[in-house]
């Protein structure tokens, strides 16, 4: 019999920026809210970019729901600190990892200049099932869009016409992973934001018959966490520590 060992925390002490880069409003609220809360707390500027509004999301007209999404997904921010949002008009249901998503994802990091970007994980089985066609191609072309935006080569007009310089991202997470890497301990306070980050999602959430309350699954999924990590809670990423440090962070 093997010793188990525990998940080593995530070596984000000297993190100042995080960019979260997702399909859909929610699809940061499935734990890994906990640890935006934590961040936050402590001062960090987490900003999120969805690719969609998750217009297609629901079982009314996609033209009614996508303002309401984005609604919901504006209180879900403020309810965990989120500095910023940012949501792309590209179609709920039919993401495809194309040039222009990897251009739109690297132009965002080099805005934000983040010391770390967090995605959702994009495996083809995912969440006890397969997983959504969206969530796989986000993934790709956000991994993808973390190479490019260090790349002076690639999309050279965000830097000849926009005004934006490559930037090197050090830390790529992958959030809802089957083999975690790391550990984020949070507390408490942090598993009610991220209870409350979901619960502002009520008109989505209505539309989802059978749907667990998230007090009920929440602080479930961050004490397994806490489990891997010897913590009471945590939020596990799968990480790829890319090497090297931005050459300012002005």
């Amino acid at each position: 019999m093997t010793e188990s060992r525990e998940l080593p925390a995530l070596p984000d002490e000297s993190w100042s920026r995080v960019l979260c880069v997702v399909a859909h409003p929610d699809d940061m609220e499935y734990g890994a809210s906990a640890a935006v809360a934590t961040w936050a707390e402590r001062g960090v500027e987490v900003s999120y970019l969805l690719l969609t509004s998750g217009e297609a999301g629901m079982q009314t007209p996609p033209e009614d729901v996508g303002p309401v999404r984005a609604q919901e997904q504006q209180r879900a921010c403020d309810a965990v600190g989120v500095s910023k949002l940012t949501i792309l008009d590209h179609p709920d249901g039919m993401l495809m990892p194309t040039l222009d998503l990897r251009r739109d994802i690297a132009r965002v990091i080099r805005q934000v200049r983040p010391d770390a970007v967090i995605t959702a994980n994009f495996d083809f089985e995912a969440y006890g099932g397969l997983n959504q066609a969206d969530h796989r191609a986000a993934g790709i072309a956000t991994v993808d869009a973390v190479r490019d935006a260090d790349n002076n080569w690639v999309f050279r007009e965000l830097a000849e016409n926009e005004g934006l310089p490559k930037w090197h991202t050090q830390w790529l997470l992958v959030a809802g992973h089957p083999a975690p890497t790391h550990a984020k301990s949070v507390d408490e306070k942090a598993v009610a934001s991220a209870v409350a980050s979901l619960e502002c999602h009520e008109a989505y959430l209505a539309d989802l018959p059978g749907h667990p309350k998230p007090a009920e699954f929440i602080p479930q999924i961050l004490q397994q966490g806490g489990q891997a990590a010897g913590t009471q809670y945590a939020v596990l990423f799968k990480s790829y520590d890319l090497g090297g440090i931005p050459a300012s962070k002005d």
